[in-house]
């Protein structure tokens, strides 16, 4: 996880390409997105808004029977997001079975 004095400048694209990707690579949680001091607020909501649709994408998985590990990851970026944009986060888009999006 990121937590040097690197952790200040900020990020390359590479890097940025990769926590879009695979949040949980980069950050030990959504809290440590909103707290990396390189990141632009517009760059946390992106990050937060992928390992979000991730999450929900894994909750349905698990609904079908698809079992994975049972945590409260989903319910963290949520909360997150609504703590950056002071409850006003209207992107979330939760996926269906079907993968579509309203």
């Amino acid at each position: 996880m990121d937590t040097s004095a690197a952790a200040a400048r900020p990020p390359t694209q590479a890097w940025l390409d990769q926590a879009l990707r695979d949040p949980g690579s980069i950050f030990a949680g959504p809290e440590a997105v909103v707290e990396h001091p390189g990141l632009s607020l517009a760059q946390k909501l992106e990050i937060l808004r992928s390992w979000e649709y991730d999450a929900a994408e894994l909750a349905v998985a698990e609904e079908e029977g698809m079992r994975g590990p049972e945590n409260n990851l989903l319910q963290r970026i949520v909360l997150t997001l609504a703590g950056l944009t002071h409850g006003g986060d209207s992107e979330f888009v939760t996926p269906t079975k079907q993968h579509d999006h309203p």
